[in-house]
């Protein structure tokens, strides 16, 4: 059942607080001019490190063998990455021949969710009325129920036991006559579940401790003891039908596949329960581009100083592996250019903010105001991003940045010089009668 909260702002606090985004939308505007200045930055800072990097890139056919005439050169080699360490999780003793191991913890607990709604009234008040709604959901990290809005629901959550996440990752990673670096190595993703192999006696032991847990939280101590009385005084009669192969049900500790689960079923979650995913890097093919130093790698740096090296999955060659790095830095490049050009326009908004919360008092007159401030601050916000964009690719690349400057201006005199109308009469120029045939 949803729970609902309504609380009202007056008009004097409103305008106080509008005040204040007033002056953040200085802030914001500043900000995203900076975000807008620097990515047209990086875009071609990185574009230039990309072909510089693609210029100076070899093929290394056998890196299987190691050859003085690669020496300090950036090649682009594939081969398998490998191991020889065995990786521990103490907590769990669990081992494997990997290049990383990894658990990841999860806990089922009850999740608060919000939606406001806000409603202008007259004289510049403003109501607002939020709606909590409360499920369960598995989640990275306990949840305090304490700060939940709904008393009913203040308190609910607890868990079994908590565990945290791990990742172990080996030191030496061969590839071929090589070994990769630490950024390398951490590049892999040829990861797979684990076929778990814990010692029963450590599951027992978890299952007790999760039954006394489950006792004083529940209050269902004498069944709960009984039950972990019974499985002790019968172990040997216990890890027969308790074990099937790889899977372990006992009353609170459950394994199977890849997964460790504290809770009464698997099948049936409830709050408190605890799950627990086991997966490892195994040993894969893949292609490196990086400079050789001695048996390793370094990144290479480029003419404007900026780095770089990579790792992909599988065989790749040089043209397909730039491709995608270039692909990719268009992409962020699109992404933070519209994350600054929305960030202009609210901040333009914010500007005006005292000026709609004045009008407050008549909310009609607000929301006309507010529907034409939108529109002109999101045709200047737009128009000044084209401009700080212009310049910054005048400062980093003249050509491209003078035509969108020209984009810009010609926007400018569009909305703001009666553009519309004299591109009316230009078109209706063209419309008008042919001339007369000549006489025969």
């Amino acid at each position: 059942m949803a729970y609902t909260e309504k609380t009202t702002t007056g008009y004097g606090t409103r305008v106080g607080n509008s005040i204040k985004a007033t002056l953040m939308g200085f802030v914001i505007i500043i900000g995203a001019t900076i975000l807008l200045w620097w990515n047209e930055g990086r875009a071609v800072k990185t574009a230039d490190m990309l072909e510089d990097a693609q210029g100076a890139c070899v093929e290394m056919p056998n890196p299987d063998k190691k050859s003085a005439e690669f020496e300090g050169e950036l090649v682009c080699a594939t081969a398998m990455a490998n191991t020889d360490e065995v990786l521990t999780d103490k907590d769990f003793g669990i081992s494997e021949n990997a290049i990383s191991l990894s658990r990841k913890v999860e806990y089922f607990q009850w999740v608060e969710h919000s939606e406001s709604k806000s409603e202008d009234k007259l004289g510049g008040k403003q109501e607002t009325t939020t709606t909590y709604t409360y499920s369960q959901e598995w989640v990275s990290s306990p949840v305090n129920s304490g700060d939940f809005k709904d008393p009913a629901y203040q308190g609910k959550n607890y868990t079994w036991t908590t565990v945290e996440d791990q990742d172990v990752w080996a030191e030496k990673v061969t590839f071929g006559a090589y070994v990769l670096n630490e950024s390398l190595i951490h590049s892999i993703s040829s990861t797979e579940p684990i076929e778990l192999d814990v010692n029963f006696q450590v599951l027992q032991s978890m299952n007790k401790s999760i039954a006394d847990t489950y006792a004083r939280i529940k209050g269902n101590a004498a069944v709960i003891a009984n039950n972990v009385a019974n499985d002790v005084t019968n172990l040997a009669d216990t890890t027969e039908t308790a074990t099937n192969g790889n899977q372990v049900d006992l009353d609170f500790v459950h394994q199977s596949g890849n997964v460790i689960y504290y809770g009464r079923s698997a099948n049936a979650p409830e709050v408190g329960d605890v799950r627990i995913t086991f997966e490892k890097t195994v040993p894969a093919k893949v292609t490196v581009v990086s400079q050789v130093e001695g048996n390793t790698f370094k990144p290479f740096v480029a003419s404007n100083k900026k780095k770089f090296q990579t790792l992909r999955m599988g065989k790749k060659s040089i043209d397909e592996i730039f491709e995608e790095e270039n692909e990719s830095n268009t992409m962020w490049t699109w992404i933070l250019r519209i994350v600054g050009i929305l960030l202009v326009i609210s901040g333009f908004k914010s500007l005006f903010s005292f000026l709609e919360t004045v009008l407050k008092v008549v909310p009609f007159l607000s929301s006309i105001f507010a529907f034409g401030v939108g529109i002109i601050c999101t045709i200047v916000g737009l128009v000044y991003s084209l401009i700080v964009i212009a310049l910054a690719w005048i400062f980093y690349r003249p050509v491209l940045g003078i035509i969108l400057l020209l984009i810009a201006g010609f926007l400018v005199w569009v909305f703001a010089f009666n553009g519309k109308k004299k591109l009316a009469e230009l078109a209706n120029k063209g419309k008008a009668a042919p001339a007369e045939a000549p006489a025969e």
